[in-house]
Order: C-alpha cells, then sequence, then structure tokens
C-alpha cells in the first residue's frame, strides 16, 4: 500500500494542474474574443462614458492577470460572480442546474453501466455467432450516430407516434420521483444508446484478450464450462480496463450533455450554456465551462484510481 499512495498522489497533483491550465484556457478564450464586454451588455445606443463607467465597475480596466487570480479565487470558494444577463448569482443559477445534470447522467448509467457489461459478456462467451455480430454492428451505428441524430429519432418513435414519453424534458425542482424519471426518460435513454456501445465494445474487447492467457488455458482443459471460465476467471480479471472505460464514460454523461438538453430543452448545465452563449453571459459561460472540466478531470482520476486499486502489478511495484 506504501507504493500506491505516492502513486495516487502524483494523479491528484497532476489533475490539479490539469484543472489550473483548463481554467487558464477559459478565462484567456474569453478575454480574446472580439469585443468589448461593457459595450455589449449596453448595446451599440450607450455613450463613452457609460461605458466607461460599466468598465469600472465590472473591473475591465484591471490587468488581465489580477482578474484572472480574483475569479479562479472566488471560483474555488464557490463564487462565480453575477450574470450579466439578469444580475442574479451565477452560482445560484448553476446549483439546480446541475443538479438536473448530475440526475440525468446518473439515470443514463444506471441503464447503461449494467445492460453494456452484460453485453460485453454475453458477446464474449458467444464470440463469432449471430449474437456476437448483430451486438457489434449495432454497437457500431450507435457510436456512429450524433447524439442529437438519436435524440430525435427516439421522439419520433416514442413521443410522436407512440406517445409513451414527453418530447420536451420540462422538469421542475418540487416534482415528484416518479414524475422526473418520466420526463426524463428520452433523453438518458438517448445518452445510454451512446455510452453503451462504448462500454459494450470494450467490455467484450478486455475479455477476448484475456481468453488466449495461460491460467483460461487450464481452466479449461480442467474441463471448467465456458461461462464459468468468463464469469470467475476473465470477468475479474479485466476490472481494471473496464472500470477505465465505465468511469471515462460516466465524465462523457456529465460534459457530453450540451445536445442531448439543448434537443429536449432539459433546464442542465449545458441548457444554460448555451443560453448563456446566446446573450454573451461571459461569467456564467466561464463558471459552466470549468464545472464541465473539473467534473471531467475528476472522473479521469476516479478511473486512474480505480485502475491502480484493481491492478495489482500497480499496486505491488517492483
Amino acid at each position: 500500500m506504501g507504493g500506491v499512495l505516492p502513486l495516487i498522489g502524483r494523479r491528484l497533483l497532476l489533475g490539479l494542474v490539469t484543472l489550473l491550465v483548463v481554467s487558464i484556457i477559459i478565462f484567456g478564450a474569453v478575454e480574446l474574443l472580439p469585443g468589448d464586454v461593457a459595450q455589449q451588455v449596453l448595446g451599440q445606443a450607450a455613450t463613452e462614458e457609460t461605458v466607461a463607467a460599466l468598465r469600472e465597475e465590472m473591473g475591465l480596466n484591471r490587468p488581465v492577470y489580477v482578474r484572472y487570480f480574483e475569479w479562479l479565487g472566488g471560483a474555488v470558494q464557490g463564487d462565480f460572480g453575477t450574470s450579466l444577463a439578469n444580475k442574479r448569482s451565477v452560482a445560484e443559477q448553476l446549483g439546480p442546474r446541475f443538479a438536473n445534470t448530475l440526475f440525468l447522467a446518473a439515470l443514463a448509467a444506471l441503464i447503461s453501466v449494467p445492460v453494456a457489461i452484460g453485453l460485453g459478456v454475453l458477446a464474449a462467451l458467444y464470440r463469432n455467432t449471430v449474437f456476437d455480430r448483430v451486438s457489434n454492428a449495432l454497437s457500431l451505428v450507435s457510436i456512429s450516430s450524433p447524439e442529437f441524430f438519436l435524440g430525435y429519432i427516439l421522439i419520433v418513435f416514442l413521443a410522436v407516434q407512440n406517445q409513451i414519453f414527453p418530447a420536451i424534458s420540462n422538469v421542475t425542482p418540487n416534482m415528484e420521483l416518479g414524475e422526473r424519471l418520466y420526463r426524463t426518460m428520452l433523453p438518458a435513454l438517448t445518452m445510454a444508446l451512446v455510452v453503451t456501445a462504448y462500454m459494450m465494445r470494450m467490455t467484450r474487447a478486455a475479455i477476448i484478450n484475456l481468453l488466449a492467457s495461460p491460467y483460461i488455458e487450464m481452466a479449461r482443459l480442467k474441463g471448467v464450462p465456458n461461462s464459468r471460465v468468463i464469469t470467475r476467471h476473465a470477468l475479474p480479471n479485466a476490472l481494471a480496463p473496464i472500470i477505465n472505460v465505465v468511469a471515462l464514460n460516466l465524465a462523457y454523461l456529465i460534459t457530453g450533455v450540451v445536445l442531448v438538453e439543448v434537443v429536449f430543452v432539459y433546464p442542465g448545465v449545458g441548457q444554460l450554456l448555451v443560453d448563456s452563449v446566446t446573450k454573451r453571459d461571459f461569467p456564467v459561460v466561464q463558471a459552466c465551462c470549468l464545472i464541465f472540466a473539473a467534473t471531467f478531470i475528476l472522473f479521469n482520476l476516479i478511473a486512474d484510481v480505480g485502475a491502480i486499486l484493481s491492478n495489482p502489478r500497480l499496486r505491488h511495484p517492483k
């Protein structure tokens, strides 16, 4: 265990450095956008005196590095500033939106993870059969299709023609759990279709890669059934790559929801980001991008730590 803790510590430090670099890129990208923020807020009819007064109020006359460190210090404490569009606190707007995004991602994960691992195990168990070929073909189609296209397909078949689920996922904070699940099901299914295909193919590849190992051959020579060889011997040793791909796809579920939320008008961080870009509400845009980046880096760290803990060669380095 002594060799694991420094390794995990280095991963955490690398994650913090990565987040710092990403925050610089986010802040710098907004600063490099053409036009004057104060002029855009007040409109073209504003006088020079009014624009100058707003620039002073917003602190735009101060050096860029001073404003960056103030913004970063506030972000670390949960203060992302004030929205330019409605003068409300950015953190107050982000809180319920991020909770909605987490709920959507959790529902998609509950659907996709067990289905993907189960299909991956079955595809490895019945390798080169009709089931394997069909599942691989369907997964390839799912991976190749953009999320918004899959969303519109589900809307046509499950909301317009059959009216099983609503086409617009207008959830509210006080909505009961059953109603929230019902209204969130279509966007969750859309996201689950994509990540299930990735995780299923990775699970199948990881197990098939282990089937050529000597201990697998020994188990087969002893007469162990093929299903037990995969579930008892191959699957536990394939946990490291499976945990890695599951964690990365969970990160995608949270950070890749922008198009899905826009298609279904779901009130999450992705929809807030698109609305804020349209209104040129830069504090909200910066906060949304930083939240997405921090979430993605966090799940990458979870994937790394999970791979370390599940791999004896990393837990006990020579």
